[in-house]
């Protein structure tokens, strides 16, 4: 029985497309959602905005987002 999922993708020089968010086992997290597949890549977004606040990270890095979201047939 197949359903669809959203997965979070980045594109690599060598790999081209690949799943950027996996779960404890090194298994690619499936979203039930695109809202929630969204909210995953701005919670990371915050994270990088936060460090650069804190001193962690450089501006230009904090501020690009190169994750999309994907719908998967699983």
């Amino acid at each position: 029985m197949k359903h669809r999922g959203f997965c979070i993708f980045i594109d690599t020089f060598f790999q081209g497309p690949v799943v950027s968010v996996f779960d404890e086992n090194d298994k690619p997290v499936i979203f039930s959602t695109i809202e929630e597949a969204q909210r995953e890549i701005a919670d990371n977004m915050i994270t990088r905005l936060q460090q650069f606040l804190d001193g962690e990270r450089e501006f230009q890095d904090a501020m690009t987002c190169d994750e999309y979201v994907v719908e998967m047939k699983v």
